[in-house]
């Protein structure tokens, strides 16, 4: 149920991002065209709208799904220890702050995911962690949000057209590339979830007992005469 609520809230956010990237280009669009002419004002005012509108979404959503997103985590590094019979290769603090340290999460990340992966695998403890191309992949739009995301703010600090111009198009592409980290982080969950619990209970049907064949007759106890009828 977590994996399921947290890949859900994934894929809304991975829309909400593009839309979010979207108007961040439609608003790159129009400042291109102020230099030549001049703008309508209804229009200037829908596509700030459109920006802070997404934008604003996109956080709070990302919020939301991140949290869900550990939530799993920890259940499955549970469920994945439980299962070999073993105790995780880290402790819980040193996860947390691996995930969620700015700067330090960026390089622990992908290593704290592949030993997820690899205990999911039934792989030994005393093996080296593989990550697959998955959690590859994963790490890689993982560090690239995250200086998009520095190097963005840290634009935004210059002044002048051309900077807020540049700025408009790094805000763009971060959400864009937070787009697809939330598709990746959607797929790393299934595919992870999917390894622990190979069955999905919603493609499970319910069994109904409609004959026996050939079966003895099942005693029955002598009825007692003072038994009510």
């Amino acid at each position: 149920m977590v994996a399921r609520n947290a890949v859900a809230l994934l894929w809304t956010l991975a829309g909400l991002a593009v839309v979010a990237g979207g108007a961040e280009i439609w608003r790159y669009v129009l400042l291109v065209q102020s230099r030549n002419s001049a703008l309508s004002p209804t229009v200037v005012g829908a596509s700030d709208a459109l920006v802070l509108a997404f934008s604003l979404l996109t956080f709070v959503l990302a919020v939301f799904a991140a949290a869900v997103v550990l939530w799993w985590f920890f259940v499955a590094r549970s469920a994945a220890a439980d299962e070999a019979g073993q105790e995780p290769a880290r402790s819980t603090w040193f996860v947390l702050l691996g995930l969620l340290v700015p700067g330090p999460n960026l390089v622990l990340a992908g290593p704290i995911l592949g030993e997820l992966e690899h205990a999911a695998l039934g792989r030994s403890e005393h093996t080296r962690p593989r990550p697959s191309w998955l959690v590859l992949g994963w790490w890689a739009a993982w560090v690239a949000n995250g200086a998009l995301l520095v190097l963005t703010v840290l634009w935004r600090m210059r002044d002048g057209v051309q900077a807020d111009a540049d700025g408009v198009v790094l805000s763009a592409l971060t959400d864009l590339c937070a787009a697809g980290l939330a598709v990746l982080t959607a797929l790393v969950v299934q595919r992870v979830t999917s390894l622990l619990a190979p069955i999905d209970g919603r493609f499970m049907r319910l069994l109904r007992v409609v004959k026996v064949s050939g079966a003895p007759e099942v005693e029955r106890r002598p009825r007692s005469a003072m038994a009510p009828r």
